[in-house]
């Protein structure tokens, strides 16, 4: 069992990142909680530290703001880690397992309306750019991609003739979901004027003005500046454009199944927090119409 708790921390994110494949943004996410831990035990010898010691330190953590949410995606990281040190180092307990976190309020997605949707949609396509946002903007709502999904997409991942695209999700897991007709229109137009500037060696289907992979940082960018351009005032991120993705799609349908496959989701419970969302629509409704439902000024 030799090697310094950093040393050993580092070994760790090498696994998540070369064997689990994991995202870069998650391996980060995890080395930060990871660090965090270690500072909060203060101490060299990892294999002596007891469930009361991982205690104290969600309490001290709680006790500078940290929610429940963060508090428990934490643990999952260090629990991750422990279970790592056993397999690899010999450890022989994991002192995270009988901890719990304190709860807290489930907050639901936000999503876009239907009509905000297709507000944010319809713009004037006047340049290539605009031809490229179009086409991102359209895909990430009528496929409910993530933004790391869709910033790794290339050409070749496009299916028109079955009307579907190849995604890789997390953990390297790839799946099949369908496209629909004006993501593909403007996937088409985009195709075409991407040759007039992509660079030689470059492979990704969303480029930048000079010819490279787009970021993900810009692509969010893009799509908070057309939001804004558009009238809506709210705070739009890709990760929007997903949700109302999941719920308009579950609104229509019912079909939780067919949407948790979408999503790439691999548990349903996290796919179930939509239908709060379609339970808050069908709320509104009967608001609205019922004459015996809310008081009404």
């Amino acid at each position: 069992m030799t090697g310094t708790p950093e040393l050993r921390a580092v070994a760790y994110i090498d696994h998540l990142a070369y064997e689990r494949r994991l995202s870069p943004l998650t391996c980060k996410s995890y080395a930060r909680d990871i660090r965090i831990l270690l500072e909060h035990l203060g101490t060299d010898d990892l294999a002596q530290v007891q469930s009361p010691n991982i205690r104290q330190a969600i309490a001290q953590l709680h006790g500078k703001g940290l929610g429940g949410r963060s508090l428990a995606r934490m643990l999952s990281a260090w629990c991750g880690f422990y279970n790592f040190l056993i397999r690899r180092h010999g450890f022989q307990h994991n002192p995270c397992h009988a901890v719990r976190v304190p709860k807290s309020p489930q907050k639901l997605p936000h999503a876009l309306s239907p009509d905000e949707a297709t507000r944010l949609l319809q713009f004037p396509v006047e340049n290539i750019l605009l031809a490229r946002d179009s086409a991102m903007f359209e895909l990430f709502y009528s496929s409910g991609l993530r933004l790391a999904e869709l910033a790794q997409l290339q050409p070749d991942d496009i299916h028109f003739a079955e009307g579907t695209i190849r995604v890789l999700g997390k953990g390297g897991k790839a799946r099949i979901v369908p496209v629909g007709e004006y993501a593909l229109q403007s996937l088409t137009t985009w195709l075409a004027l991407r040759l007039q500037i992509i660079k030689p060696d470059v492979t990704a289907l969303f480029l930048s003005q000079r010819g490279d992979a787009i970021s993900m940082r810009a692509i969010a960018y893009r799509l908070k500046s057309r939001a804004r351009q558009q009238g809506l005032h709210q705070n739009v991120h890709p990760h929007i454009l997903r949700h109302s993705f999941a719920s308009h799609v579950l609104q229509s349908s019912g079909d939780l199944r067919a949407v948790q496959e979408m999503l790439g989701h691999a548990h349903i419970t996290s796919t179930q927090v939509y239908t709060h969302l379609d339970f808050q629509h069908l709320a509104k409704i009967y608001d609205a119409a019922h004459p015996r439902a809310k008081k009404r000024n």
